[in-house]
């Protein structure tokens, strides 16, 4: 049935090309706009002033649109700019660059908004988020660290599992649904410290787009979200840098020429020096984190850019000298953009990542290191066919390489053997086009196809088990338990063992229903080849990943949703609301007492299940003005069911559906940001959330003078109500030199000193004899102050 349809979207899909290919007229407008430090803009709306036609400059600040002859009032807007307008008359192709300049010449941070002049109120594109640095800084966050997910946990449809829990999930989906990409390079964990703090430095970043769903075609590899970072390009004018000195980091941004108006560098390094602190208390305990962004940039001439980015990070901790636990990102890419001509321009991507974990258990006597990596090499050309159509096509391919754990014995009497499992290595191809194409004054559409090859390749050894089953039923006891190979044989890790071969469509739609209303709907169909286990909310080696392959196949998702924006006129609000509903095929659990640490047969311990997930979306946002901010609000539902594969089988919580451990009924976010004047900014963030789902016991027994706690079902109760309120003050002092700027920030995490639950703890007090449930709470308030400078 799936390829079918997709023959017949293809077929429609080309025919609307050819018509359009057919009917294009007239003569291209193409440019680049910078700032004025000339680092391009993404998002700058081009618009022709008098009509309905517009465009969006892209990641690079480039754009292109074609008009008929005519003389044209050209009005190029972005907040927190000036806006700019040029009275052009066209007859030819044309070439119009644009350099932006700041409102006020003192102006310290611009707020990046979504649905500016209505541009995107027209665009099909929907569940999309848009930040940039500055927005990211005014977030009041724990230590003053300015933090990108604390950002993200602020907008719609995203939460996480609590404070100290690592990553985000996007609409009740897991944090390994989620595909986040730097420059184009794979990212594996994105936290520092168990959670605390992200891996990405906002001083590098410039800015980030969050697709919740309608995402485009060119994407793929994960079913819950993207997150597409994009790293400053260095200043080609002059040596630039800023940074910041907080109570447990540093950090300093260098930028500036390589050679004047060709080229340019950037680096950024951050480090932490808490644990310094606790050698002075004797304190035995140590963690910190270090990491350093960077990136050249070459323009070789008019048509050629050549790109080079890279990133390290390393996090130590080590807990009394009996636990320590070293993990870490790094990746390389190379880039190639080049300009064809007015309207073609192509993209080709050579990236390296890298995750590495290592931990350390001295008290019994081991060290267990497994790791992660990847070569992805992509390359994709955009096409404007006329000013109706803009096509997205192109390959990529992507080769795995998954070490799941190597055990080496650290002293002599451990009573472990040392053991390396099997490398695990797949490749994932994929074709793609994505078309944007205006059908009338009121209705575009997005629309796309991907189609995706995942090839798993044979291990080195191959279990083989009786009637090809690796986890055995026990009807008697209603218990599973892992099955034992009846032989083991070699295999060729050169020889493909299976294959998946997917379609995967995309479709999204806009209707104006005036000039700053709009509905729209969006559907997609994602796959998944790559999945995660794990046992615990934090980074740890706990966390397994596995490709698809004989026993584990690859997760599907369908999403649909529907949406109503609408851009105030005459007073600086947008609202934004949206519904959506979607369901995942093959979505792996873990069956009751699955040992994941060093698991040569992840087969043996899991079961294929289903998950789905609905919701209402809504966020109210002021975007200029003294007082800017915005209200989200998301009522959801996340849930999975897993049944047994016979119907005499109880699956996980007897087949019946079972709320996920990232299941937010309700997820209310209120930030502010106040001008009170030149010198002092109030910046605030407020966050009411349903407890996370948990299991508690449902009763006990006593079984050789011990305590056994018994539970009823999967998630079936949640942890108190979390909230919090945060406060933050920004004063900048009055220059006295214009070569450099500076600001003080203090701050107050959790004011009220809520002691939210990160978990709760069944157990027996000593005293009384009496059970006794006990709260767990990671922070309590937290004052915070940092100095930040440019220069």
């Amino acid at each position: 049935m799936i390829k079918t349809s997709a023959i017949k979207f293809l077929f429609i899909l080309f025919f609307l090309i050819n018509v359009q290919v057919g009917t294009a007229q007239g003569y291209d407008l193409s440019g680049t706009v910078l700032d004025d430090t000339n680092q391009p803009i993404p998002g700058v709306n081009i618009i022709i002033d008098g009509s309905n036609r517009g465009t969006v400059t892209n990641e690079n600040g480039k754009y292109s649109i074609k008009l008929a002859k005519g003389n044209y009032t050209i009005k190029v807007t972005y907040l927190g700019f000036k806006t700019v307008e040029q009275q052009i008359t066209f007859n030819n192709d044309k070439t119009l660059n644009f350099n932006l300049v700041p409102q006020t010449e003192d102006l310290q941070e611009v707020v990046v908004t979504d649905n500016i002049e209505g541009i995107n109120i027209r665009d099909p594109e929907m569940s999309v988020s848009k930040l940039d640095a500055s927005s990211i800084k005014k977030i009041p966050v724990v230590f003053g660290e300015v933090d990108v997910i604390q950002s993200l946990l602020q907008l719609p449809g995203v939460s996480n599992a609590g404070e100290g829990a690592s990553g985000f999930n996007v609409r009740g989906g897991a944090t390994d649904q989620n595909l986040i990409l730097i420059d184009d390079a794979l990212i594996y964990n994105s936290s520092h410290l168990f959670g605390f703090f992200s891996i990405f430095n906002p001083d590098a970043v410039k800015n980030l787009k969050l697709y919740k769903g309608g995402i485009p075609a060119n994407y793929g590899g994960r079913v819950s979200s993207v997150l597409d970072i994009k790293q400053k390009t260095g200043n080609t004018q002059k040596l630039k840098g800023e940074g910041g000195i907080g109570v447990i980091s540093s950090k300093l941004t260098l930028e500036g020429p390589i050679q004047k108006d060709k080229s340019s560098f950037l680096v950024s390094g951050r480090g932490t020096y808490a644990h310094l602190f606790l050698k002075l208390t004797d304190n035995s305990n140590s963690a910190y984190f270090y990491d350093l962004n960077t990136k050249l940039n070459f323009n070789i001439d008019e048509k050629n850019t050549l790109s080079f980015s890279g990133y390290y990070g390393l996090d130590y901790v080590n807990i009394n000298d009996s636990f320590t636990n070293i993990y870490g990102n790094a990746f390389g890419i190379l880039d190639w953009e080049h300009k064809f001509n007015e309207n073609i321009n192509s993209n080709l991507n050579f990236s390296y990542s890298q995750y590495n974990y290592e931990l350390d258990l001295a008290l019994v006597g081991f060290n267990f290191q497994n790791s992660i990596s990847n070569f992805d090499l992509s390359y994709q050309i955009n096409h404007t066919i006329n000013p109706n159509l803009d096509l997205s096509y192109g390959l990529s391919s992507i080769q795995y390489t998954i070490n799941p754990g190597e055990i080496v014995p650290t002293t002599a009497d451990s009573g472990v053997n040392p053991r390396k499992l099997n490398n695990k290595y797949a490749f994932d191809n994929a074709a793609f086009l994505s078309v944007n194409q205006s059908l009338s004054d009121k209705i575009n559409i997005q629309y796309g196809l991907r189609v995706s090859a995942f090839l798993r390749m044979e291990d080195e050894s191959i279990d083989i088990y009786a009637n090809n089953n690796p986890l055995l039923y026990d009807e008697n006891r209603s218990i599973y338990a892992e099955a034992t190979p009846t032989e083991t044989i070699g295999g060729n890790t050169s020889r493909v063992n299976e294959s998946f071969i997917n379609l995967e469509p995309r479709a999204g739609i806009s209707y104006l229903i005036d000039d700053n209303t709009s509905i729209k709907a969006s559907y997609n169909r994602m796959v998944q080849n790559l999945h995660l286990l794990s046992n615990t909310s934090s980074p740890t080696p706990f966390d397994v990943w596995t490709p698809s392959g004989t026993y584990i196949k690859p997760q599907k998702l369908d999403q649909f949703a529907f949406g109503y924006f609408k851009d105030f006129e005459n007073i600086p609000f947008t609202l934004e609301t949206e519904v959506f509903y979607k369901t995942i095929d093959n979505r792996i659990d873990y069956i009751d007492g699955a040992n994941l640490i060093a698991n040569e047969a992840i087969e043996r311990v899991i079961l294929n299940g289903e998950g789905r997930a609905y919701g209402l979306e809504f966020y109210f946002k002021k975007n200029t003005g003294r007082l800017t901010g915005w209200l989200s609000y998301t009522l959801s539902r996340s849930e999975q069911r897993t049944p047994g594969r016979t119907p005499n089988e109880i699956g996980i919580n007897n087949g019946d559906w079972y709320l996920n451990g990232y299941d937010k009924t309700h997820d209310v976010s209120l930030t502010s940001s106040y001008e009170l004047n030149e010198k002092w900014q109030i910046n605030s963030n407020f966050v009411l959330q349903t407890g996370r789902p948990v299991n508690f016991p449902v009763g006990q027994f006593e079984f050789q003078d011990l305590n056994i706690p018994v539970f009823e079902g999967r998630n079936l109760n949640r942890l108190p109500t979390f909230h919090r309120l945060d406060l933050s003050a920004t004063y900048t002092p009055e220059k006295k030199n214009k070569s450099w700027s500076s600001s003080w920030n203090f701050g107050i995490y959790n004011v009220y000193n809520r002691r939210n639950a990160a978990s709760l703890n069944f157990e027996q007090n000593t005293t009384t004899g009496q059970n006794e449930a006990v709260r767990f709470s990671i922070f309590g308030i937290v004052p915070s102050v940092s100095y930040s400078f440019k220069f």
